[in-house]
């Protein structure tokens, strides 16, 4: 035996607790290992689930997307239809407007030449009246002078001579009463006329100048046109618009026939006239920018009508 053997040890057996340790730290590692596989396992099961459902989620959103891009174009659609048509709607509004317009400017105009016509014609009147008279005064003053003459002749013969003069001038005052009663009669002879010689003569003024007054043979206003072409026929005619809109039997404007004097304004009132010449048309003197000219009747429609023939 060993001297020392008696002696105890402080040393602590090792090899025992070091496996303790390794045994300890192993399981535990093993256990986390376990957990994390499971866990592991448990992770990769779940995406297999979700990658298999994602087809029909992506369809169905396809679906959609797709219904709310054609629902997107047809909205889209409706509204460029709308836009374009508000835009034709006031391109139209402003067309009609702009033709009213213009209607009320020819409608001015034509009043305005109406009625510096209607004054022109006054005083054309009035200085035919005049000049009517001074023929009369100047018939009266010759009539006179014979008479006169008698009048102073001698006492002694003025009964043998009295007959002839008194005859003479009787003869002459016969003679003068038929002739006046002869102009009467041409003035109020019933008129015949023949229609084709008025459209003739019209249609052979196109292109003349408007002038007021004008009455003719290169230039004319419209009742001076309207008159020339109807005394073309033997169709004596006033000279105004006013009363050449009552010359005749009044026609309604849906019931016209070629020949018709068209007026506008009121029948008795008018500030234009002109000749309808058939297939919606008429002739008129029309304003010194377009003269004598062959108009339709729908772009400036008359207010009435007479017909003379």
């Amino acid at each position: 035996m060993s001297h020392t053997a008696h002696i105890p040890s402080h040393r602590k057996p090792r090899r025992s607790g070091s496996n303790k340790l390794r045994a300890g730290v192993a399981g535990g590692v093993l256990s986390t290992l376990a957990v994390a596989g499971a866990s592991g396992s448990a992770s990769a099961a779940a995406p297999v689930t979700e990658t298999i459902e994602m087809p029909t989620l992506t369809s169905d959103l396809s679906a959609q997307v797709a219904r709310s891009a054609s629902a997107t174009q047809l909205a889209a659609a409706t509204y460029e239809l709308q836009a374009q048509q508000e835009q034709l709607r006031a391109e139209q509004d402003q067309a009609a407007k702009k033709a009213a317009g213009q209607a009320k400017k020819d409608r001015a105009e034509a009043v305005r030449l109406a009625e510096a016509e209607k004054k022109a014609e006054e005083r054309a009147a009035k200085a035919e009246a005049e000049r009517r008279a001074e023929t009369e005064r100047a018939s009266r003053t010759a009539e006179r002078a014979p008479l006169t003459t008698t009048a102073a002749a001698p006492a002694s013969m003025s009964t043998p001579q009295s007959d002839t003069p008194s005859t003479g001038t009787s003869g002459s005052t016969g003679t003068s009463s038929p002739s006046t009663g002869s102009s009467s009669e041409s003035t109020t002879a019933p008129a015949s006329g023949n229609l084709g010689s008025v459209i003739a003569f019209l249609k052979a003024q196109v292109g003349d100048a408007y002038v007021m007054g004008g009455t003719g043979p290169n230039s004319w206003d419209c009742s001076g046109l309207v008159q020339a072409a109807f005394k073309e026929a033997g169709i004596d005619l006033p000279r105004t618009s006013q009363t050449q809109s009552t010359a005749g039997t009044q026609v309604g404007t849906s019931n016209l026939q070629v020949g018709d004097i068209l007026y506008w304004g009121g029948a008795g009132s008018a500030y234009h006239t002109g000749v309808y010449i058939g297939n919606g048309q008429y002739l008129d003197a029309a304003n010194p920018s377009k003269g004598v000219v062959i108009q339709d009747l729908s772009g400036y429609p008359a207010d009435g009508a007479v017909r003379v023939l």
